[in-house]
C-alpha cells in the first residue's frame, strides 16, 4: 500500500512520475485547477481589501473526493503541480480542500520529469511559496475586475458577447496603432543604380552608393537620368579591396517567446499550438520498454540560465560528437535582459544525448519539428562562433562609387548544428579583383522604388512586440493571440494581423474611456509589481488598491461617456446623399452599416467598405437585390434578402406569397447542385456537390458518394489555407457572426 500521495495537475504526468517512485508512492491528477472565482459573479469585494470568494470549479467534486479518499491512510502529501504562479495556486487550492489533522504537506518542484529531478524534488521538498500565491491572485483579480466590469460595457455600447481583457485590449491596441501608421503612411519615390557587369564569365551587380564618399540619395527619376549621363562619360575601375573576417555568436537557448517566435516562422505553429506540443514533450514521450520520459525542461520561462550539469553534458556530446575545434575556450553563460523571474531554466532538451534523430521513432511530426528546433539550438548556444569571410569591392566612375559585397562561410561553427535561421540564404563568393583593373560594363541598370509602412505584425512578431514592452508574460502570449482571434477582433491576411472593423471600434472605445488602463507603459509596470510581489513580498493589496483607484474613476465615467455605437454611433467625414446630413458607422443585428444621423427623420442606410488607407466607400446594398429566379410557387421574381443567418433568398410577392430558399440551393430536396470545387479527399476524383438531409438542412458531400463518404455543413471554398496548408477553406454562418470563411483544420485559426 502506497505511504505518499503525489498530486501534480496534469494527468499526463503521473505515467512519467509513477515509474521512478514505486509501490511506495501513488501519483494523481487535479486535472488543471479545482477553485475559481464564481462564472455568474464578481467574486471580490474591493472595498473589503479585495476579499475573494473562491468556489469549487464545476465537475471538480469528484476529483476533490477522490484525492481526498486516496489520502485517507497516507500522512505525506507532495504538491507537485507546474512550478509556476498557477501551479502554485492549484497547489494552495488543494492543500485548502484537502486539509486535515495529522496530514503533512510538502511543495515539491519538478523542472524536468528525469529520474535524478525527480528524486532529488522529493528528496528536498519546500513549503508552499505564499507570496507566489498572492501573485498569481492578484493577477486573477485584475482580470477579473477588467473583464467583468469593462465588459458589460461593450454589450451595451457595441453587442453582445464580446470582451475586453487587461492584457489581451493592451495587445489589440498596438494592432491597431501600427494599422493607423499604415494608413496614415505617404510613400516616397526613391531610385536606385545598379551596374552589371561579367568576371569570368560570372554576371555580378554593383550597388550605386555613394558620390564623392558621401551616401547617395536619388529623389526622382530626372535626378537618376542625369547621373546615368555623367556615368556615360567615365570608366568603371576597381578602387578598393576589402577582405575581413566576421564572427557570429550563437544565440542562448530558448525561452517561451523565442521558441514561439521560431515555431511560427520555420513551421508556421501558432503560439497556441507550440505551447501544446511542448507540454507533450516536458510531461513525457513513451520510450522504448513502454516507459515515459520528459524530453524538454519546463517551457515556460524568460530565463536563460542553463545548470553547470546540462552544460557539462553539452560539452562532451559536442567534443564527442564534432571535436575540440567546436568547443568554446570558455564555457558560455547567456544573461537575462531585463527583469525576469529566474527559477526555471531556460528551454533544453533533458539529455543532449537524445538527439532528434535517435526520438524520431517515438515522437508524432510536430514534436519532432519542435524537439528538433530546441535541441539544436540548445547544443548550439554552447558551441564556438562561427566565422564568415566577408569581400567587399568598390567600383569607382569618376566621383561615383559602386559597391559589391560577397561572403562565405571560412568555419561553421555553430552552424553545423542550428543554421536554418542564422545562416545567410544569399552568400556569394566573389571572383579575385584587382586594384585598378577595368570593369567593362554590360549595363546600367535604373529603377524607382517606394518606401513602404511598417509591416503588421505576424505572430512572431506580436509575441516579440509583447516581450519587448513587457506586456503580459511568457505563459499568456498565446491565450492572447487566440483570444483576440476568436473574438474577430483582428482578421489574419497572409498570416498577419489587421484589426477588423470591430476590433477598430472597441480599440477607440477603450483607450478613449480607459487610457491608462489599457496603456503599455502602465501594464508593463503592473507585471513589474506583480513581479515584486512575488519576489520582494510586496503587499497584493497595496498593488490592488493602486490600480483600482484609477480604474474606478474611468468605469463610473464611461457608463455615461462611452459612445453607443447602437445609438449615437461614430462619427465619419460623409454627408447623407438623401439630406446632406452627417453620416455615422453604426452597428445592428448584421452587423455595422450606415445611416443618417437625423434618424427617424431621415431613414438612409448602407453597406461600406474600407480601403488599405481606411477611407471609406459607400456600397449599394443588396438587400432586396432581384436574381434572375423565379419563385417556383407563384412565379414572381426572387430577391436577395438578410437574415438573422446571413442572406437568403425571398419571393419578391411577400406576404402574399412566404416562399424561401438558401442562395444556390434548388427548393427541390432531390437536387444536388455540383460546384467546381473538387473533393478534398486524396486519390478522390469527384466534385463536390450541394444535397439536403432528411430534414432539410444544406450539407456538401461527394459526387462519387458512397465510394467518397466526404461531407461538410459548412460550403467548401476552392482556396488553400494561407496558414496550415488545407488543401480548401469553408464558408460558415453563424447567429452571432453573421457569415465568414475559416479553416476547416480545428488547430488552425485561420478565419476571415
Amino acid at each position: 500500500m502506497a505511504k505518499n500521495l503525489i498530486i501534480v495537475e496534469s494527468p499526463a504526468k503521473t505515467r512519467t512520475i509513477e515509474k521512478y517512485l514505486g509501490k511506495d508512492f501513488k501519483v494523481m491528477s487535479t486535472i488543471g485547477h479545482i477553485k475559481d472565482l464564481p462564472k455568474k459573479e464578481l467574486g471580490i469585494e474591493p472595498e473589503e481589501k479585495f476579499k475573494t470568494t473562491y468556489v469549487t470549479i464545476q465537475g471538480k467534486e469528484k476529483v476533490i473526493k477522490q484525492l481526498k479518499d486516496a489520502a485517507k491512510d497516507i500522512d505525506n502529501i507532495y504538491l507537485a503541480t507546474d512550478p509556476d504562479r498557477e501551479g502554485e495556486a492549484i497547489a494552495f487550492h488543494t492543500a485548502e480542500v484537502m486539509k486535515k489533522k495529522g496530514k503533512n504537506f510538502y511543495r515539491i518542484l519538478f523542472y524536468e520529469l528525469t529520474k535524478l529531478k525527480i528524486l532529488e524534488a522529493i528528496n528536498n521538498p519546500l513549503t508552499i511559496d505564499v507570496n507566489k500565491y498572492n501573485a498569481q491572485q492578484a493577477r486573477r483579480i485584475l482580470d477579473r475586475l477588467v473583464g467583468y466590469k469593462v465588459s458589460p460595457l461593450l454589450w451595451r455600447k457595441v453587442k453582445g458577447g464580446l470582451s475586453a481583457g487587461r492584457v489581451q485590449s493592451v495587445a489589440l491596441r498596438i494592432i491597431c496603432e501600427r494599422e493607423k501608421e499604415i494608413e496614415k503612411f505617404d510613400p516616397k519615390e526613391y531610385w536606385s543604380i545598379s551596374l552589371l557587369f561579367k568576371k569570368n564569365e560570372e554576371e555580378l551587380i554593383a550597388k550605386l552608393t555613394k558620390k564623392n564618399d558621401k551616401k547617395i540619395e536619388i529623389q526622382n527619376e530626372k535626378e537618376s537620368k542625369a547621373i546615368i549621363k555623367e556615368l556615360d562619360k567615365g570608366t568603371y575601375v576597381v578602387d578598393a579591396i576589402n577582405k575581413k573576417t566576421l564572427k557570429r555568436t550563437p544565440y542562448p537557448p530558448f525561452i517561451t517567446s523565442t521558441m514561439q517566435q521560431d515555431a511560427i516562422r520555420e513551421f508556421k505553429f501558432t503560439a497556441k499550438k507550440t505551447m501544446m506540443v511542448a507540454q507533450t514533450l516536458y510531461e513525457g514521450v513513451k520510450l522504448d520498454k513502454q516507459e515515459y520520459e520528459g524530453l524538454i525542461t519546463y517551457m515556460r520561462t524568460d530565463s536563460k540560465r542553463v545548470s553547470e550539469v546540462a552544460s557539462e553534458e553539452a560539452y562532451n556530446f559536442i567534443q564527442d560528437s564534432y571535436g575540440k575545434d567546436y568547443l568554446p575556450l570558455k564555457k558560455r553563460v547567456f544573461k537575462s535582459k531585463g527583469k525576469i523571474q529566474d527559477a526555471h531554466e531556460a528551454i533544453r532538451p533533458t539529455s543532449v544525448y537524445r538527439t532528434p534523430e535517435k526520438m524520431k521513432k517515438f515522437l508524432t511530426n510536430d514534436q519532432f519539428k519542435l524537439y528538433s528546433l530546441i535541441w539544436s539550438r540548445f547544443v548550439a548556444s554552447q558551441m564556438v562562433d562561427a566565422l564568415i569571410n566577408q569581400n567587399s569591392i568598390t567600383i569607382k566612375n569618376g566621383d561615383y562609387a559602386f559597391t559589391l559585397t560577397g561572403s562565405n562561410v571560412k568555419f561553421d561553427g555553430f552552424l553545423k548544428v542550428y543554421r536554418s535561421l542564422t545562416s545567410n540564404e544569399n552568400e556569394v563568393m566573389l571572383p579575385n579583383f584587382k586594384k585598378g583593373e577595368d570593369i567593362n560594363k554590360e549595363k546600367i541598370v535604373p529603377k524607382q522604388h517606394f518606401t513602404k509602412p511598417p509591416p503588421r505584425f505576424s505572430e512572431a512578431t506580436l509575441v516579440k512586440e509583447l516581450e519587448e514592452n513587457e506586456v503580459g508574460r511568457p505563459s499568456t502570449y498565446a491565450t492572447i493571440l487566440s483570444t483576440i482571434t476568436n473574438k474577430e477582433y483582428v482578421e489574419r491576411i497572409k498570416g498577419y494581423f489587421k484589426p477588423s472593423e470591430l476590433g477598430m471600434v472597441v480599440n477607440k472605445l477603450l483607450t478613449e474611456s480607459f487610457d491608462t488602463i489599457f496603456n503599455i507603459n502602465f501594464t508593463a509596470k503592473m507585471e513589474d509589481s506583480l513581479d515584486k510581489v512575488e519576489t520582494e513580498g510586496l503587499n497584493y493589496v497595496t498593488v490592488l488598491e493602486e490600480f483600482y483607484k484609477k480604474f474606478k474613476g474611468d468605469l463610473e465615467n464611461a457608463q455615461n461617456g462611452m459612445l453607443s455605437m447602437k445609438g449615437v454611433g461614430l462619427d465619419i467625414d460623409l454627408k447623407c446623399p438623401k439630406c446632406s446630413a452627417p453620416l455615422k458607422i453604426k452597428i445592428g443585428k448584421n452587423g455595422f452599416f450606415i445611416a443618417c444621423s437625423k434618424y427617424p427623420e431621415c431613414n438612409y442606410t448602407s453597406n461600406y467598405e474600407r480601403d488599405e488607407k481606411g477611407k471609406i466607400t459607400l456600397v449599394k446594398s443588396d438587400l432586396n437585390e432581384k436574381v434572375d429566379l423565379l419563385c417556383e410557387k407563384c412565379k414572381k421574381p426572387m430577391v436577395i434578402k438578410h437574415g438573422r443567418f446571413g442572406k437568403f433568398l425571398a419571393c419578391s410577392g411577400y406576404p402574399d406569397c412566404k416562399n424561401t430558399s438558401n442562395i444556390g440551393v434548388s427548393a427541390d430536396n432531390n437536387t444536388k447542385e455540383k460546384t467546381n470545387i473538387k473533393c478534398p479527399e486524396t486519390s478522390c476524383k469527384g466534385y463536390v456537390v450541394m444535397r439536403k438531409s432528411k430534414r432539410g438542412r444544406v450539407f456538401y458531400g461527394c459526387s462519387n458518394y458512397p465510394k467518397c463518404k466526404f461531407a461538410s455543413w459548412d460550403k467548401p471554398i476552392n482556396e488553400k489555407c494561407p496558414d496550415c496548408g488545407s488543401k480548401y477553406l469553408v464558408e460558415k454562418t453563424t447567429k452571432k457572426d453573421g457569415t465568414f470563411i475559416k479553416c476547416p483544420n480545428k488547430e488552425c485559426l485561420y478565419r476571415k
